[in-house]
């Protein structure tokens, strides 16, 4: 295998009537018929005039068509720059201007923001086997130098707020597909549930781990929590999602007076993109009757680098150990640094680390190591198991009075209350010290307030790491994963705050 396509290809070859993808109108399509539209994708290309070594924007939301145009990029040598639809016209124009494509597709069928965004640029509308789309032409950038090994430019604004192009080769994401199928156990005859966005790392792989295993994908738009419930009493076999997901399934369980899972297909599930409390993971574990496994990742990466392989009630909460191909190792005198806890930065080695940050070799190279290593900007510790336990990121370490407050710890803590859905912590800087502030997401009509939530963190954290001013709140600004956006945390809330 030396291209994202070629999963797909041997899929229709072994499997040709099977269904690959059911997309969010219910509309089945076949491996044979997602092979055809990827070619009928890779023409409509190939007629603007899109090259190998060229780029082509894909602004979508989950849909057949965008899994045709992106398998239609890596036949022609091109490289899928993969962005959400939900994004603004700025946000938009600033990476067309970046990234410099040949062309850009939109998502039409299921996204009105993609239409709005395809009249912006006065797309025409196309359509085949993959369904429809519309496709504007650019006058892009041909051939970028040693570049045409890239299959996927992935933008993310990592802890700094802007953007970067990760460069993800075939070699990458086919690393990353096989290990994801790998820890999942995917086998042909399992049906994924797909509502993590393909424009975000955790989708994307998990997709192409789908074409590897030769399963298939419930591939929905957006999230919808009456679907995930309907689907997991119907096929649904394989479950990855973020924390938001399973807690939102949750409650709808117990506000429809629903009984827990009882189907029987479910054999996985998963939950990554934000630290595991014990309470919310027995939770989990009883209303599905499956171990609940837990992961970290991260785009430059090509999603997992490690993973756990628990038993049902296993109290284990870490991310787990080095997924295939990857290795692990920790930096003792990184900022943030606790040698003495035996925390340091998380430096990851393997196939699956980016070629790059596209167009920025300064930045490039401060996070990859002379020996290939990815410098990932997070702490954590092993415990004697070898098991990877994330303790936050070294630029988000919040120093008060002279000590080391992790974050990841904190939103922990207040997790475990049974109101809150998510929490987020950041440190403010006040003369001569900084501040802990939390901000959190609760369950509808909870009532929480923050004074009964700082009595609840009393005796669970050391003063030093209590908030200093805890925000409740029915949302929280966050990424299309629901990870939630920190940067934008103080700045969405300064009224509450005052200060």
């Amino acid at each position: 295998m030396q291209h994202i396509h070629d999963f797909a290809e041997l899929a229709a070859a072994n499997k040709p009537d099977s269904v690959a993808i059911i997309g969010q109108d219910d509309r089945e399509i076949s491996w044979s018929d997602l092979s055809k539209a990827s070619h009928e994708a890779m023409q409509v290309l190939a007629g603007m005039g899109v090259e190998a070594g060229d780029r082509v924007v894909l602004c979508f939301e989950n849909a057949i068509e965008v899994v045709a145009f992106l398998l239609g990029c890596s036949r022609l040598g091109a490289a899928s720059v993969v962005v959400n639809a939900r994004m603004t016209g700025p946000e938009l124009k600033r990476i067309v201007a970046h990234s410099d494509p040949s062309a850009i597709m939109f998502s039409t069928s299921s996204s009105d923001a993609a239409k709005v965004h395809a009249d912006t640029y006065g797309a025409d509308e196309v359509s085949g086997v993959f369904g429809k789309a519309a496709v504007a032409p650019r006058s892009g950038s041909r051939r970028e130098a040693d570049f045409e090994d890239v299959a996927v430019l992935l933008y993310t604004s990592g802890t700094t707020g802007h953007p970067k192009a990760a460069m993800l080769t075939h070699a990458n994401l086919i690393n990353a597909a096989k290990a994801s199928a790998d820890v999942r156990g995917m086998q042909e005859g399992d049906m994924t549930y797909l509502a993590l966005p393909l424009s975000h790392i955790f989708g994307l792989v998990t997709v192409l781990a789908v074409s590897f295993a030769q399963g298939a994908a419930r591939l929905e738009a957006r999230f919808d929590v009456k679907r995930l419930y309907d689907a997991l009493q119907q096929d649904v076999t394989l479950l990855p999602a973020v924390p938001q997901m399973h807690a939102h399934l949750f409650h709808y369980a117990r506000t429809h007076d629903m009984p827990r899972y009882d189907r029987g297909l479910l054999r996985y599930v998963s939950s990554g993109g934000a630290p595991l409390d014990p309470a919310w993971k027995r939770e989990a574990e009883a209303f599905y009757g499956l171990p609940l496994q837990n992961g970290y990742g991260l785009t430059e990466c090509a999603a997992g680098v490690c993973a756990t392989r628990n038993a049902l009630g296993d109290p284990d909460i870490s991310v787990g150990r080095a997924m295939l191909g990857s290795r692990l190792s920790l930096d003792m005198e990184a900022p943030g640094a606790h040698p003495e806890e035996g925390i340091g930065e998380i430096l990851v080695h393997g196939p699956q680390v980016m070629k790059g940050y596209f167009r920025a070799p300064d930045q490039t190279a401060e996070v990859i190591c002379e020996d290939g290593a990815f410098r990932t900007g997070d702490l954590g510790r092993f415990d004697p198991e070898g098991r990877l336990h994330i303790a936050g990121r070294t630029k988000e370490l919040i120093i008060r009075s002279g000590f080391n407050v992790y974050p990841v710890e904190v939103e922990a803590t207040l997790t475990e209350h049974p109101d809150v859905i998510i929490a987020g912590v950041v440190g403010r800087s006040v003369e001569g010290n900084e501040e802990v502030l939390a901000f959190v997401k609760t369950a509808p009509n909870s009532g929480l307030t923050e004074e009964v939530l700082k009595t609840f963190v009393a005796d669970r954290l050391a003063p030093y790491k209590r908030p200093e001013r805890i925000v409740v709140a029915h949302d929280l600004p966050a990424a299309p994963t629901g990870k939630i956006l920190k940067a934008k945390l103080i700045e969405t809330f300064k009224d509450q705050l005052g200060g």
